[in-house]
């Protein structure tokens, strides 16, 4: 997030924080540009408030860059950090997960190196048996099935919905983006109906 958007946030909710430090899209393996953008952005996270951050950071080879992960958790400090899901391209989720825990970072978000976290159910079975809570790829759907298939007591999710935009007047031989990307015409939110129902199934079943 923007520094803005970060001072809106905090503002609007008194709930943690947590920012997340990603320079750009694609793979986790960052040149020395990128890694100075990402030290830049930690400092103005905790300028701006920020309660904890969010990073990842991988080596060609799909290891934890153990080397970078140290210097960035040296600029976070003294807030909490989060592996981010860079851990589902992991060469060895096992390993990693020890090594994320001797460097000292707090949660892990993953789907359990898999297209969801129920499809990667057994495999986050076995990672919070280990050591603790990763989650990743959540709906309201599935949830139930995956904290009673499972040890976590905490889990991530987007929680979205498409918004229609409010513009009156479009163009329809403009795209802004890859024909991939999202339309401009349709926002992504967080849906606060989702964000209910999914609190509402986890208090029934922590």
């Amino acid at each position: 997030p923007t520094p803005g958007l970060l001072q809106v946030v905090k503002q609007c909710v008194r709930i943690p924080v947590f920012v997340m430090i990603r320079p750009r899209g694609g793979d986790f393996l960052y040149s020395d540009r990128e890694v100075e953008v990402m030290k830049a952005d930690i400092r103005l996270a905790k300028l701006h408030g920020a309660d904890g951050l969010v990073f990842g950071a991988l080596t060609e080879d799909g290891r934890i860059d153990t080397e970078l992960c140290t210097t960035l958790l040296a600029v976070c400090r003294p807030l909490p950090v989060t592996f981010h899901r860079a851990f589902d391209m992991v060469h060895n989720p096992l390993v990693a997960l020890e090594t994320l825990i001797s460097l000292g970072f707090e949660r892990v978000l993953t789907s359990g190196c898999d297209s969801s976290a129920l499809e990667g159910l057994s495999l986050i079975k076995r990672l919070t048996e280990q050591v603790g809570d990763p989650w990743g790829g959540i709906t309201e759907r599935n949830l139930q099935r995956i904290l009673e298939g499972s040890t976590a007591s905490e889990f991530h999710c987007s929680a979205r919905s498409a918004r229609d935009s409010g513009m009156k007047f479009r163009n329809p031989n403009v795209a802004m983006g890859a024909s991939f990307s999202a339309p401009e015409y349709s926002i992504k939110v967080a849906d606060v109906a989702k964000v209910r129902t999914l609190n509402a199934i986890a208090k029934n079943i922590l």
